[in-house]
């Protein structure tokens, strides 16, 4: 289904009307926590998997925040005497969030679009649009998935809003905006918000999402990456949760790239640093191929632009069979005709087995334009739970990367150095032992590593309360355990800089 076939949207030169229809929304509860008491955790949990059946049994009743999610999340006629009670019904019917159903005399009104309540990072009760069925958790759920139609919120999305570094800026720039969550973020900290997307629906329904969430406008441009970009134009903020989809062909606009395999994650990576400002941030969600006979580290790190610190992290990998039944299931396509399921896994398999694809890798990638000579760039794996929002604990990584590169060891050791908060030792050992076969140190806290030290490191990393000099911590180290302190001052840098970078220790001000 092309956009031209798609049901009309409402309007977006109706600013009095979505400003009655918010108020309206918010009056009724109509929120995320109200969503919350109403449904109850198990059916509110329910929605997310796309279960609709006990949402529809908590909202039997006529209270106008029952009439609500049954019109916008559960996409059911509703009679226009009881929206009208709660919306200003007359005013969406002409403007078109809402329609007449059963006929021009019909007594029922159904909603255009879903609306889905959404809590920012302030506790601010935003709502962001998308096609009806399409919203994540909405009525329709995963199984609707025509061409040109724009997607609400899911896991990926939050996932880049929350690794975002949140510093007040002047401008941000949008990529691939779809339903609006990541300009709608920007919004809140950024003077100036740029949204592009190939996909002009996707650029009207960010308008409705920003303008019903009473959030600030963005510039809105249609055009493929950085094509609707001026030269010359440069942000502090680049966000992007491009369609990285590695498939053969582009049949679903909003997550296939078009290009062949990995290609528009590189060409986007690769294209960002010279949009960016120094200092500025650029950060997307990618696949990546694991090649056979190739290191995938040293495939990511080659997209790096010159210029650019980067931090690249894969947060999960998954084998060919895995990857095509995700994405085939995600279309639906495990619904229809089997044959023609079938042929289409096949095709998948195909076009990986020519390009001796093995794996696809999922992760975060952050640059950051600096003036350094030197960029550093950090390609690791870290497949564990975090602690989410992230945004923080990457602005300050970078932060440590800009200290530690001007510091050389000497400097190093007369730095005075703090546990971070919620750090914890573990001693690994069989029971009995005298000595643990190995120390390691835990955060519970950000992105939760857990790094293994040796028995200096342990003791340096637990008297760091940022008193005494690094250098007087490891003099006093070696006289306890008797070792030369000349000595133990050269081994031991390597692995306090470790202990900075990785964020298990911190500056002591």
């Amino acid at each position: 289904m092309s956009n031209a076939t798609l049901p009309p949207l409402p309007a977006t030169d109706r600013p009095d009307v979505t400003a009655r229809l918010r108020d309206a929304l918010l009056g009724a509860a109509f929120t995320a926590d109200g969503l919350l008491e109403l449904l109850g955790a198990p059916a509110y949990a329910a929605l997310a998997r796309s279960e609709t059946v006990p949402a529809l049994r908590a909202t039997r009743g006529d209270t106008p925040l029952e009439t609500l999610v049954r019109l916008f999340l559960l996409q059911q006629p509703v009679p226009h005497a009881r929206v009208a009670d709660v919306l200003p019904v007359d005013g969406c019917l002409e403007s078109g969030w809402l329609v007449r159903v059963g006929g021009p005399g019909g007594d029922e009104v159904a909603a255009t679009v879903d609306v889905r309540p959404y809590g920012g990072p302030g506790g601010e009760d935003w709502f962001i649009v998308s096609d009806l069925g399409c919203a994540v958790g909405g009525a329709g759920g995963i199984g609707r998935r025509d061409e040109g139609v724009v997607l609400g919120v899911g896991g990926a999305s939050t996932t880049l809003a929350g690794i975002t570094v949140r510093t007040p800026v002047t401008a941000a720039l949008d990529l691939g905006t779809g339903s609006g969550i990541q300009a709608l973020h920007a919004a809140q900290h950024a003077t100036r918000v740029t949204a592009t997307d190939v996909n002009p629906r996707a650029l009207h329904i960010t308008a409705l999402t920003l303008a019903l969430s009473g959030a600030p406008g963005a510039e809105l441009r249609e055009g493929s990456l950085f094509e609707p970009v001026a030269e010359g134009e440069t942000y502090d903020l680049i966000v992007s949760n491009p369609p990285f989809v590695i498939s053969p062909g582009a049949r679903l606009t909003y997550r296939d790239g078009g290009m062949g395999g990995d290609d528009l994650c590189r060409s986007l990576v690769q294209q960002s640093g010279e949009r960016l400002n120094v200092g500025g941030f650029a950060q997307f969600l990618a696949n990546w191929q694991h090649v056979e006979g190739e290191d995938w580290q040293d495939r990511v790190r080659s997209w790096v632009p010159r210029g650019c610190d980067a931090w690249i992290v894969q947060r999960e990998v998954q084998d060919v069979t895995q990857y095509a039944e995700l994405w085939l299931r995600d279309a639906g396509d495990h619904r229809g005709d089997v044959a023609e399921y079938q042929a289409r896994y096949d095709a998948w398999l195909d076009e990986f087995e020519a390009r001796k694809v093995k794996g696809v890798g999922f992760g975060w990638i952050t640059l950051r334009r600096t003036g350094a000579a030197v960029p550093s760039v950090t390609v690791e794996e870290w497949p564990h739970p975090v602690e989410q929002p992230l945004g923080d604990t990457i602005r300050a990584h970078f932060e440590r990367l800009d200290h530690l590169r001007t510091r050389d060891d000497a400097a190093l050791l007369e730095e005075r150095f703090r546990l971070a908060a919620e750090v914890v030792q573990e001693q690994v050992g069989l029971p009995g032992a005298e000595d643990p076969e190995h120390v390691l140190l835990r955060q519970n806290r950000g992105m939760r590593r857990a790094t293994k030290v040796d028995t200096v490191g342990a003791g340096f990393a637990g008297v760091c309360d940022g008193t005494l000099t690094a250098g007087r911590i490891l003099d006093a180290i070696a006289q306890l355990v008797g070792e030369d302190p000349v000595l133990l001052r050269d081994r031991t840098p390597a692995q306090i800089r470790l202990l900075v970078e990785q964020g298990f220790l911190e500056l002591a001000e």
